[in-house]
């Protein structure tokens, strides 16, 4: 049983080697402050994605007034001010170690700053108790923080190392009492309100249309609400890792062993490619096969030959070679998906592949 049930993407792992895609390598390793932002998804950790997506999602609740409140305004923040945490661990929990502390704001100059800041969290959280530091991946001031501290976490819990809480802060930070974050002047007022500077406000703003670039998150286009549920459920799981066997219908479980490179999915908690889809689906009352190879057959039949631009945001999109089916994702419109790509990576939004392109899926109307 377990032999059959992790043929699911087995493929996957064969054409990797040989497609590079958009958004594994990391392709700008400069200093954030770069004037000429080169990048893709993958220059920000699978688990920061998820913390800036989940806190963006959160807004329409959080502060009703607040529109147009992109997930990667929130990464454009996090790429100047952390260079998205790089150097730092992040767990699944979203708690960062080391903690993300930056220069002390004593006044000497360092990181640009020569007015004293002194200390407002007794050291808490940057360890100093006679002058302030800037902390964590969008690099709050401690009471800048603790003002927002119990809207992230009501049980006082809250951490600006910990990815979630401080996206989050982020987050509620610029929306304010409910900006709209569509207007140009409104989303410039914002951005200048977290650092008064018209050089960072354009900084941020060019990595935010970077990021953007690559692909809405959104489906593109009118979509039912079945169809918006099952492409907002995959894409809460972004940053989830992969698992070999991985997933159900219920979210997230631990895989089997093992893959080809040896991954062992009973030690990672987490989605193969199908589970990904068992999962999404399950959302709406559609009970999937496990296998992808057998998920190719429900619903309307998409063939290869009709091209990718004969899919529609929800289907789902398959990938196979003369051994067959080793790989499916969500389509979700404008030539982009959702899915949980191979061992040692984690769910995530790619341009879908046109190397092994066999067509797609369609189990909603």
């Amino acid at each position: 049983m377990k032999h059959i049930r992790r043929m699911g993407c087995l493929g996957v792992l064969l054409v990797l080697a040989i497609v590079s895609l958009p958004v594994i390598s990391m392709i700008d390793s400069a200093d954030p402050g770069s004037t000429a932002p080169v990048g893709t998804v993958s220059d920000i950790p699978g688990r920061m994605v998820q913390a800036y997506v989940r806190a963006a999602s959160a807004m329409p609740q959080m502060v009703p007034g607040c529109k147009g409140l992109a997930w990667q305004l929130l990464a454009g923040i996090g790429k100047v001010e952390s260079n998205q945490a790089a150097g730092h661990q992040i767990d699944p929990a979203g708690l960062i170690t080391p903690p993300i502390i930056g220069p002390l704001l004593n006044g000497s100059g360092a990181g640009g700053n020569t007015s004293a800041i002194r200390d407002t969290d007794g050291g808490k959280w940057d360890g100093n108790s006679e002058y302030d530091a800037a902390v964590g991946p969008m690099q709050f001031l401690p009471s800048t923080f603790a003002g927002y501290s119990a809207r992230v976490r009501p049980d006082g819990t809250g951490s600006p190392n910990n990815a979630d809480d401080e996206s989050l802060a982020a987050a509620l930070y610029l929306c304010g009492n409910g900006r709209d974050l569509t207007d140009t002047a409104q989303l410039r007022r914002a951005v200048y309100s977290y650092n008064a500077s018209n050089a960072y406000v354009d900084e941020v703003l060019r990595w935010r249309d970077q990021y953007a670039a690559l692909g809405s998150q959104e489906p593109i286009g009118d979509v039912s609400e079945q169809v918006r549920t099952v492409i907002e459920a995959a894409r809460s799981q972004i940053g989830v890792p992969y698992s070999w066997g991985g997933g159900d219908a219920s979210g997230p479980t631990y895989g089997v062993c093992c893959t080809q490179g040896g991954q062992d999915g009973r030690l990672v908690k987490g989605f193969d490619c199908s589970g990904l889809m068992v999962f999404v689906f399950a959302k709406v009352g559609v009970s999937l096969p496990r296998l992808a190879a057998d998920q190719a057959g429900v619903g309307q039949r998409i063939p290869a030959s009709a091209g990718v631009s004969a899919l529609k945001p929800g289907d789902m999109v398959f990938f196979g070679n003369s051994t067959g089916i080793y790989h499916v994702g969500l389509y979700i419109g404008g030539g982009q998906m959702l899915n949980a790509p191979k061992p040692g990576d984690s769910v995530k939004q790619a341009a879908v592949w046109s190397y092994d392109y066999a067509g797609g899926a369609r189990p909603l109307k």
